[in-house]
């Protein structure tokens, strides 16, 4: 667990992709947060779609990379906001989007947390699996303690 020059506790890192159960791994980040003095560090990854019309001939026409930079970039501030919205006293949260795979992104957030909070699962293909590969990786290589909040319960 590393710890800050200025006596600061280290962030509490969040894993946020928009999906329910990441907006439920905020909300328990952005409380632990506050009970612990420190502040969140909310993280979103981004990658280039996948194209499969190389080998017809076909070159598609692929946007930039700052194009979804800038739309992962304004989910996860509108995301941050509507959370952060829903609590009394939410404790400073500052955002970080990179491009690459999830795991690699939330690895190096990681290295320099108290904590790293992740939904047990986000948007990937397979919905029936209980820990999502990304949460599964995270549990078994972080270099932090890692918590893994469960799917909201439906009202």
């Amino acid at each position: 667990m590393a710890q800050r020059t200025d006596e600061r506790p280290s962030p509490v890192v969040v894993g946020v992709d928009g999906s329910a159960c990441s907006q439920a791994a905020l909300r328990w980040g952005l409380a632990q947060a506050e009970l612990t003095g420190s502040t969140v560090e909310a993280v979103a990854a981004w990658q280039y779609p996948e194209v499969y019309a190389y080998t017809l001939g076909w070159s598609p026409s692929v946007p930039e990379g700052t194009e979804f930079a800038k739309i992962a970039e304004r989910a996860l501030r509108e995301t941050v906001a509507a959370v952060r919205d829903q609590l009394d006293h939410p404790a400073e949260v500052t955002i970080r989007v990179d491009e690459g795979h999830p795991v690699r992104v939330l690895m190096d957030a990681a290295r320099t947390a108290q904590l790293l909070v992740l939904g047990s699962r986000g948007h990937g293909t397979f919905t029936g699996i209980l820990l999502g590969s990304v949460s599964r990786h995270c549990v078994q290589h972080a270099p932090c303690p890692v918590v893994v909040i469960p799917p909201p319960r439906p009202a």
